[in-house]
């Protein structure tokens, strides 16, 4: 007790002034690997800055910050200099010594993502991201977020306004059931789902290996006895109705349907037995839930694909069960998701890795693209505001060149690969409507999410149709029952 505190005070200050004097060493010795220059001054830039001077492994060290606001040039953020705009990243990259810049704007257009890459590489930096506030659901942005390119972030990012007090209070304490909870929509919405604390979460699909895969993106510990997920097929009728009594759901999101249009087209029967009956197998078994979300498409408007005719049933036979059962009973439309199952993205990624050529149908076609995470928070959204009968369309944004999406997924390529045009296939639009010639967009409630009548279709009418006739007549009696 008699030891004097003054020189245990100096020896612990002359420690840590070694140790910062061995870090500040350290730190001007680093790599270029490890010397980044982050674009973007704003919020986004600001929390990756804090979490790359906080982080204990020092794996990043910021030497500067760009901008294109000019108000920001000459100032710093949390001790660190912002050295100017987008046309000063190869001054800065070769000033600096920094071999990364990392592209931290969490929200922004694909002209300014594109252009600040192709500066970044003609200066000989690697060029990363920081992800969209979409795909930060529960966190702030980190350095541990810091990734890759993808082509997503080529196309384009979109701010989704989703309001959570709303959301949380039709999902929070609810038993809600997934159909196709192993695909790439399904899937998302029950990762999305769960942030929510639902009572109960039931996750139902055929194929038993996806169902898994959801389950454990969840909760890694999960065992395959969990009651959790149900292995069903839609097409069994009886079943379902036995898993809608023994689980008793109040909302249903059915994600689960066929959506390869080039197969469909071919097997017309196959797309009325899933997307048709089996949707209304899960409409006949829901009732009593209190919200019904059946998942739906923009080839559904105007239809001219078996895939889009299908979808487009599904919505009246919606329509016509929310006039029959209480609850409120509705249909969300949008167009193609980026990296699903199926998508062009699928394609043209496994055609690069074999070397070429990437196959486009026309060089003027274009379509409407989502990330899934955008695309399940609107469908989120929309489901909390949806009112009976009606189909709500997902603002998706500006068209997208499927020529473009190719030349952008090439460019992230070392080596060149041809593009090749095939020409369009049968049933396939040149370009996509989200809207039908006679609908009106409305959108009452939320600015990204339109709302639109839809004339109900009894399942009388449709039971009709025999799927196991031959293809051409399953074609033109799918195209009658979608005429009002």
């Amino acid at each position: 007790m008699r030891v004097p505190l003054v020189p245990i005070g100096a020896a612990i200050a002359l420690v840590l002034g070694v140790r910062s004097a061995r870090s500040r060493r350290r730190r001007r010795h680093r790599r270029s690997d490890d010397r980044v220059i982050l674009f973007g001054a704003g919020r986004a830039g600001s929390l990756l800055l804090r979490s790359m001077l906080a982080d204990p492994d020092e794996r990043c060290l910021p030497v500067g910050l760009l901008d294109d606001d000019p108000g920001k040039h000459r100032q710093r953020v949390h001790g660190v200099p912002v050295l100017g705009g987008r046309a000063d990243i190869g001054t800065v990259l070769r000033r600096t010594g920094a071999g990364t810049l990392v592209f931290s704007v969490a929200n922004a257009g694909a002209d300014l993502v594109r252009d600040v890459r192709e500066r970044t590489v003609a200066a000989g930096a690697a060029f990363k991201v920081v992800p969209s506030v979409t795909e930060l659901v529960d966190h702030p942005v980190a350095v541990d977020d810091i990734r890759d390119v993808q082509v997503a972030d080529l196309l384009g990012r979109h701010q989704i306004d989703t309001c959570l007090d709303a959301v949380g209070g039709f999902l929070t304490g609810r038993r809600v059931l997934v159909t196709g909870a192993g695909g790439s929509i399904g899937s998302e919405l029950c990762r999305q789902i769960h942030r929510f604390h639902p009572g109960e979460l039931i996750m139902l699909d055929r194929d038993e290996s996806a169902l898994q895969a959801t389950q454990l993106s969840i909760d890694a510990r999960a065992g395959i006895d969990d009651p959790s997920i149900v292995l069903a097929d839609l097409r069994d009728a009886a079943h379902l109705r036995q898993i809608f009594r023994t689980h008793r759901p109040e909302v249903v999101f059915h994600a689960a349907a066929l959506k390869h249009l080039a197969l469909l087209q071919r097997f017309p029967g196959e797309a009325f037995k899933t997307n048709v009956l089996g949707t209304l197998n899960v409409l006949a078994a829901a009732e009593g839930v209190e919200r019904f979300v059946n998942i739906s498409t923009d080839k559904a408007a105007d239809p001219t694909s078996v895939l889009g005719c299908s979808k487009r049933v599904t919505e009246r036979l919606t329509a016509w069960t929310a006039a029959r059962m209480p609850g409120t009973f509705l249909s969300v439309r949008f167009g193609n998701v980026l990296g699903s199952r199926g998508s062009v993205f699928t394609t043209f990624t496994a055609q690069i890795a074999d070397g070429g050529p990437v196959t486009v149908t026309h060089p003027d076609v274009t379509r409407y693209f989502m990330t899934v995470q955008e695309a399940v928070h609107l469908v989120v959204q929309a489901a909390a505001i949806g009112r009976d009968g009606e189909a709500l369309v997902l603002d998706m944004g500006e068209p997208v060149r499927i020529a473009e999406v190719a030349r952008q997924m090439v460019a992230l390529r070392p080596h060149p690969v041809d593009i090749r045009f095939t020409g369009l296939r049968p049933g396939e639009k040149l370009t996509e409507t989200l809207f039908g010639a006679r609908e009106v967009d409305e959108r009452p409630f939320h600015p990204l999410i339109s709302h639109v009548e839809v004339p109900p279709l009894s399942a009388a009418d449709v039971t009709r149709l025999d799927p196991d006739g031959s293809p051409e007549d399953t074609v033109e009696g799918l195209a009658e029952l979608c005429r009002c």
